[in-house]
This record gives C-alpha cells, structure tokens and sequence, in this order.
C-alpha cells in the first residue's frame, strides 16, 4: 500500500491517493472532484487486465466499466458523465439521470409515496408523478458515502438518519465493489435501529456495443424468469403477477430486444417499452444467473447473477436527446439498458411479496454480480 499527501484547497489529504493489490486486480484511490463546501470527493478504481471498473464515494456512482470485445480491444460500456460534476449536476430526481449510482433506501416506487409500519403511517417525498421512487430527492444517490479500499474493491459505508426522506430508523448501509476474473461484484448489507423498510439495487446503463454507439435494440436479452408484477399507468404492480407466456416479456430464450419493443401490448405502451419487474425462477433463495445480455457486432456477453426474487429491466425510454453524457455524446432513446435486481416495487403494500422490512437485531443483506466474457 502506498500513502501519498495531497494538497486541495489548503488541506493536506494524507490518504488521497492509495494502491493496493491481491492477486491480479489493483486498486487505487484519487481526488475525483469537490462539493460546493469543498469537500473532496474520492474515486476508486480497480483494474484486472483488459478490464476496469471505476466507483465514486458520491452516491456510490459506478462511473465506468470497461471490457474487452472479441478482438481483445476494451472499451466502455456504460453510459456516464466526465466528470464528477457530471454526476453532481444530475442527481435531483426531476430530470436526474441516475447513471449508475446506489438507490436507495427505496429503489423503485411506493404507492402515494406513503406506506404503514406497526400502525403508524409513514409520508415520503413524491417525486414520480403521484408516487415515490429511488428513496427520495436526496435519496442515497445523492449523499457523501465514506470509502475505503479492501482487497480487489471498495467498500463503501452510509448512515442514514432516522427520518431521512421520511423513513424511520437509523439505518446502517454497506455497499461493496469488488474486481474478480472479469465479473463486478456487488455486495450490499445494512443494520437498523427501528423497524423500517429497505430495497436497494444499482442503476448502472449498459451498452455493450460500446458507450455512444447508437441504442440496445440490437442487443439479445435472456432474462430466467416465467412471470413479472402487472403495473398500473404509473409503473406500480397491481399485485398481479401474470405469466410472460405468449407476451413481448418473454425472455426465456435469448431474444433481440428491438423485435418486440414497440408491440401494441398495454404493459409496453405505458411504459414506452421495457420498463417492468421480472419476478425470477430462482425466487431470491440463492445466488444465481437471473439475466444474460449478448451484443453480436462486439461478441461481449454481460451475465448477471442475483439472489434478489426480481430484476426491473428498463430500457431507457425516457431519454430524449436532452442529456449529454461522456465525450459530449447526446444519449438518444433506448441509449442503454438497465438490470436492477430488488426486490418487487411497492411492496410495503403487497404483503403477498416478499417482505422489504428490515428489524433491528437483523441484517439485510444481498449479492448481484455483473460477470464479462465474450463469444
């Protein structure tokens, strides 16, 4: 391990820069921007070979990943910005980009933005049309995380007070990024000291015939699942769970995702495409591949494993030409694709689904791995 001092703003950083190595990956710590209160904010990347993964402290953003294509060639394949400023001038949940951070503590929506918990209702933020989504305007994509370097990785930590965008408990989050043998390694726990809820995923856009080049509709998706939550004109589950037999949502075999997109079916056209939560085989019991996603011009194959019982597959349909991402590139509808393992949407309102409450005395804890080859 290496210590460098640093000078930013009159402070002497004596951790600004770390390295550390086991076994193949490296990793290392930098000054990756400020805050408006200057405070630095640090990124941290790891590097195996051909691949590379980069994370911020701010938000727990995954800023970058690249990976080889079948000639060997590496090259980014998320969609990002280029800088921290970037990262910090999107994150307000009216417009915010959400290009690859942690969300949470509630990813995805709750009904009316308000939910019950031992007979006292709880109000959240509205920031998706009559509802809640991502944990709020200032939900964890937009805090300052503490980071520190492990062994292939980071690990990032976060306390989030009781009350914060209106959830109840002090609740103790730990997220860690770890580098192995090509695959990402996500690794999510958290503690709390009130009965309170918690789903968290990434929200990371992928294109893996390169970031830039064009949109994900020639990409073939397998997604293992038989069933997904029907949603209302707002995206929120019903509490239906309907069979994807004979719908575009049948990603069982491997099956271009732009063949069926635009289909005159209800789901489809409330959502201006693929916007719906998977509810996977596995059932959440165990680790295990959920999702694989082959681009054929570039031979990069993305699989991605997951011990959560859902996956919202979401293809960026929202975009509209309006945001600039890395290099000035102008992301266009359908500009890439997202896999967020969680548990269902809404759930504080389905005691069907499985539970997203969290007890003080237990841990959540939960593992999603995005794992690169090619073919």
């Amino acid at each position: 391990m290496r210590i460098a001092k640093r000078i930013i703003g009159g402070t002497l950083l004596l951790l600004a820069y770390l390295s550390m190595a086991e076994g193949r990956t490296s990793v290392k710590e930098e000054i990756y921007g400020k805050l408006p209160d200057g405070t630095p904010v640090s990124l941290y990347i790891m590097s195996e070979g051909p691949f590379e993964a980069r994370v911020t402290n701010y938000g727990g953003y995954l800023v970058s990943m690249r990976a080889p294509d079948r000639t060997g060639k590496s090259e980014e394949v998320l969609l990002g910005f280029d800088d921290f400023d970037g990262y910090y001038n999107n994150t307000t949940h009216k417009g915010a980009a959400f290009l690859g951070p942690v969300v949470g503590r509630y990813a995805n929506r709750i009904a009316g933005g308000k939910f019950t918990l031992d007979g006292k209702e709880y109000s959240l933020a509205i920031n998706n049309g009559p509802n809640a989504i991502h944990g709020g305007p200032h939900g964890f994509h937009t805090q300052l995380w503490k980071g520190k370097l492990i062994p292939k990785g980071v690990e990032l930590t976060y306390l989030s007070r009781d009350g914060e965008e209106g959830y109840p408990g002090n609740l103790s989050v730990t997220v860690r990024y770890t580098l192995s043998r090509g695959a990402l390694t996500l690794d999510y726990s958290a503690t709390t000291d009130q009965h309170t809820i918690l789903n968290l995923t990434n929200h990371t856009y992928f294109n893996l015939n390169g970031e830039g080049r064009g949109n994900v509709l020639n990409h073939y998706m397998t997604i293992h699942a038989s069933r997904f939550t029907w949603a209302d004109s707002y995206l929120v589950p019903t509490g239906e769970l309907k069979s994807v037999e004979g719908t575009p949502l049948d990603f069982r075999r491997a099956t271009r995702i732009g063949d069926r997109i635009d289909s005159d079916y209800e789901q489809l056209r409330v959502a201006g495409g693929y916007d719906q939560n998977w509810v996977l085989d596995s059932g959440g019991k165990k680790l295990a591949e959920a999702a694989e996603v082959y681009e054929p011009n570039s031979g990069r194959v993305l699989r991605m494993l997951t011990d959560q019982p859902g996956v919202q597959f979401y293809t960026g349909n929202f975009f509209d030409g309006t945001l600039k991402g890395r290099g000035g590139v102008v992301y266009q509808r359908r500009a890439g694709l997202c896999l967020e393992t969680q548990h269902f949407p809404d759930s504080p309102h389905h005691p069907e689904f499985p539970s997203t409450e969290l007890r003080p005395g237990e841990r959540f804890h939960t593992t999603t791995v995005f794992s690169f080859s090619t073919r």
